[in-house]
């Protein structure tokens, strides 16, 4: 078998696939081909080879920035090191919500660069679907907005994006500038997706198959969104019952958490990860944004953001996602 590798939102998984053998290289000339390119790539990355038999490599990137990961020993991955987001793990580790995130064993130095050191989450499971489901109302902390208020920039890069998303979101200005600033992009970029009314966003899916799918920035209303989840479940009651019972576990230990209470919980995920026996879990990744509040101060998680109250949504992305899997229940 040979083992893949899998990118996505913030954390770096391995899964298997069966290799190629010469005489399906013979019947299919391409493959070799194939071959030629990873051998570059493998090159360029410079994944070391951990066992006797030779493996091929590829990288599917759903989410997140790309270079940020490398391979670690059995098991276990290197994401860049971040000084917020190794604080966030070192408290994660002491608080109930242990149980719902990637074990974290520390810094490690590889190359001349330190990166913190993680489970892969993909261990247990064989052909695995995965599924990131970005959580909040917003996507970018309050001091993100009012910096880029300080020093209002017009990006034309960001104009682009929003057009080839939707032609006639750009005001009469913004279309004779060809431009918008970032702010106006920020918070538009969360109301065409499903952040804003229901808490969370679907960010990408891999199936087991191999195929990859980004493509649901407009994924909005629940109905749509209820759809995405029995076509990734595929009918699979079992899966989506453990799915369901996973959600209304993690719920109780966030209500129960002194760690989720004191933070603004922003660009974190749940990952969604589940495999043909009908093996199925869910874990809370990427804490790089999440912020520790003043002394003193918590948040609710469900009450309506206002620019100052620091209130993400969590909890009301919860909410409605445990709300989606039981209404595919009663189908």
């Amino acid at each position: 078998m040979g083992r893949y590798f899998l990118i996505i939102s913030g954390l770096f998984f391995s899964f298997f696939q069966s290799p190629v053998s010469d005489a399906q290289n013979k019947k299919f000339p391409g493959i070799s081909q194939q071959k030629k390119a990873w051998h570059t790539i493998k090159t360029m990355v410079n994944l070391p080879v951990i066992s006797p038999f030779k493996k091929r490599y590829s990288w599917v990137q759903l989410a997140g920035h790309t270079g940020n990961f490398k391979a670690a020993d059995s098991g276990k991955i290197l994401k860049r090191f971040s000084e917020n987001e190794k604080e966030c793990f070192e408290r994660l580790m002491k608080d109930p919500l242990r149980s719902c995130v990637p074990c974290f064993h520390g810094v490690v130095e590889r190359d001349g660069e330190s990166y913190i050191q993680l489970d892969d989450l993909l261990t247990d499971f064989e052909g695995p679907s995965v599924m990131d489901c970005k959580m909040g109302i917003r996507t970018y902390l309050e001091e993100e907005l009012t910096k880029a208020r300080e020093k209002p920039k017009l990006r034309k890069d960001m104009y682009k994006k929003m057009i080839e998303v939707d032609p006639l979101a750009p005001t009469a200005e913004e279309n004779a500038q060809h431009a918008v600033t970032k702010p106006r992009y920020m918070q538009w970029r969360e109301t065409i997706s499903s952040s804003a009314n229901l808490g969370f966003r679907i960010e990408g899916i891999k199936k087991a198959d191999g195929t990859c799918n980004t493509n649901f920035k407009t994924t909005k209303t629940q109905e749509q969104v209820l759809q995405v989840f029995a076509e990734f479940i595929e009918g699979n009651t079992t899966i989506l019952k453990k799915y369901l019972k996973r959600l209304q576990e993690i719920n109780v230990i966030l209500e129960s958490s002194d760690f989720f209470k004191r933070h603004e919980v922003v660009g974190s995920s749940l990952l969604f990860v589940h495999d043909g026996s009908g093996n199925a879990n869910v874990w809370l990744i990427d804490f790089g944004k999440t912020t520790l509040l003043p002394d003193g101060q918590t948040l609710d998680h469900r009450i309506p953001w206002q620019e100052g109250n620091r209130e993400d949504g969590y909890l009301l992305g919860l909410d409605n996602l445990i709300g989606i899997l039981e209404s595919i229940t009663e189908r």
